[in-house]
């Protein structure tokens, strides 16, 4: 099963998403910043270097909030997700088109990548059936 990471990020009472580029598996929809891991890497080094990639930003990363696995009929991953701080630098979009300072209450009102759903619901505070 391969290792994902997300950053759930927070500033002024809201959290960072960003929409995959539509040209992007899973384009037009919104996730939790983040990717894989690559061999032998450490999930926080990880996380760390792909928002550093992904986004330009350097960070630290903070608390685990949980592992998530997801299966479907052509993937599995296990997305890891952290509390993580931006230390620095200035947000630019390489691998989203937009990315949103949402509050926390309105993330059910953005479509979700399938895998990040369950972080979704631990962020609103109610147990995501991953049936749906």
């Amino acid at each position: 099963m391969q290792k994902v990471t997300a950053a759930v990020i927070e500033k002024d009472g809201a959290v960072l998403i960003a929409r995959r580029k539509k040209t992007d598996r899973f384009g037009g929809v919104w996730e939790f910043p983040g990717g894989k891991l690559e061999p032998g890497e450490i999930p926080e080094d990880g996380l760390r270097r792909e928002l550093k990639e992904e986004l330009g930003v350097e960070t630290s990363v903070g608390p685990f909030l949980g592992g998530f696995p997801y299966v479907s009929a052509h993937f599995a991953i296990e997305l890891l997700a952290f509390r993580v701080i931006i230390l620095g630098g200035e947000i630019v979009l390489n691998d989203h088109d937009e990315i949103r300072w949402v509050r926390t209450a309105d993330l059910g009102d953005f479509d979700f990548a399938k895998p990040d759903l369950p972080l979704v619901g631990l962020l609103l505070g109610r147990p995501f059936d991953q049936s749906q």
